[in-house]
C-alpha cells in the first residue's frame, strides 16, 4: 500500500529524481555529463588569455577547454583572434595576461620547441614545410623532439644513433602510408600538390606523438573531394587516441567533425556549445553570418 511507504524510501526516491535532473541539466548546459568528463578529461585549457599589440586587443579574456580524445573547434569571422589564440598556445606569442595549461602545467612564456616537447604540435594557416627537403625528411623533422641522439652520438655516428635513425625512417614511412603519401617519400615536399602538402603538414605534426595537435585551417585551398578525405582522416586520427583543436572556416566540415565549438568575435568568446547548439544560437548567426536568415 502507498500509505506504507517509509520515509527512507521516499527520501531515496527523491534523491534519485534529483540526480537524474542534475545530470539532464548538466548535459543541457554544457553538453558534458560526469561520465563523459571522466572519460574525456580536460587536457589543454586557457584561462582569461588576453593578447594586446600596443593599443589593439587581439584576444580578450578567452577561456577554452580541450578534452582528451575530442575534436574541439574554434570558429569566428576573419580577424576574430583565432590564429592569435593558437599562437599563444603554441608559444609564438606570450599572453599579455591569462594562463595556458597542458595537464595543469603552465605553458605561457615557454618557447615553441619546449611546448612541442611538452606535447603540443601544430600546423599553420600558410603551409610551412621544408620545401627542398624530401617528404620523408619532413616527417622525420617532426620526430626530432622524441629522438634521444645527441651531439656526440651524431658526431661519431654511433650504433645506437644508426639504429634510432633506422627506426625513425621506418616510422616515418608508416605515417606516410597512413595518409597515402609513401609513394612520394623521396620527392621534394615542394613538388606535392597543395592538398598533399596539407596532409604532409598534418602528418609531420602527428610524428611528434603529441597529446594535442592544433590544426590551423587544414581545409584551406582543398577541393570538395580533398575535404571529404580530410574529414575521414581527422576521424581516423581521433580514433587513434589523439586530441584535436582546430580552426577552420568550412562550416560543413566543422559541424560534421566537432564535438564542441567555441566562437570568437572581436577577440572575445561569443558562444560555446555542441554543433547543434552553435547552429541554433542567434548571436552566432547574427555575428558570424551577418543575419538571422542565414543558416550555419
Amino acid at each position: 500500500m502507498a500509505e506504507n511507504i517509509s520515509k527512507a524510501e521516499m527520501n531515496a526516491e527523491l534523491e534519485t529524481d534529483k540526480a537524474i535532473a542534475a545530470e539532464a541539466a548538466a548535459q543541457a548546459a554544457g553538453g558534458h555529463n560526469v561520465d563523459d568528463e571522466k572519460k574525456h578529461p580536460v587536457v589543454l585549457e586557457t584561462h582569461g588569455v588576453t593578447i594586446q599589440f600596443g593599443g589593439l586587443t587581439a584576444v580578450d579574456h578567452a577561456s577554452i577547454k580541450v578534452r582528451k580524445g575530442r575534436i574541439t573547434a574554434l570558429i569566428g569571422p576573419n580577424g576574430a583572434g583565432k590564429t592569435t589564440l593558437f599562437n599563444a598556445v603554441s608559444g609564438v606569442y606570450i599572453p599579455t595576461s591569462g594562463e595556458v595549461l597542458l595537464n595543469g602545467e603552465h605553458l605561457e612564456g615557454k618557447r615553441g620547441f619546449q611546448i612541442n616537447e611538452a606535447g603540443i604540435s601544430r600546423t599553420y594557416q600558410v603551409i610551412n614545410l621544408f620545401r627542398s627537403m624530401t617528404v620523408l625528411e619532413n616527417v622525420m623533422v617532426g620526430m626530432h623532439t622524441r629522438l634521444k641522439s645527441n651531439f656526440f652520438s651524431d658526431l661519431f655516428n654511433t650504433k645506437k644513433r644508426r639504429e634510432e635513425d633506422a627506426e625513425a625512417r621506418e616510422k616515418a614511412h608508416e605515417w606516410l602510408k597512413f595518409v597515402g603519401l609513401d609513394e612520394f617519400a623521396n620527392a621534394p615536399a615542394g613538388s606535392l600538390s597543395y592538398g598533399k602538402q596539407r596532409l604532409l603538414e598534418i602528418v609531420r605534426g602527428l610524428a611528434s606523438d603529441p597529446q594535442v595537435i592544433l590544426l590551423d585551417e587544414p581545409a584551406a585551398g582543398m577541393n570538395s573531394t580533398e575535404k571529404l578525405e580530410l574529414d575521414a582522416l581527422l576521424k581516423q586520427i581521433l580514433n587513434m587516441g589523439y586530441t584535436i583543436l582546430i580552426v577552420e572556416h568550412d562550416m560543413k566540415l566543422i559541424m560534421n567533425i566537432s564535438d564542441y565549438i567555441y566562437v570568437l568575435y572581436h577577440g572575445a568568446l561569443l558562444a560555446e556549445g555542441t554543433p547543434e547548439e552553435i547552429q541554433a544560437n542567434p548571436d552566432v548567426i547574427a555575428a558570424y553570418l551577418g543575419g538571422e536568415d542565414d543558416v550555419i
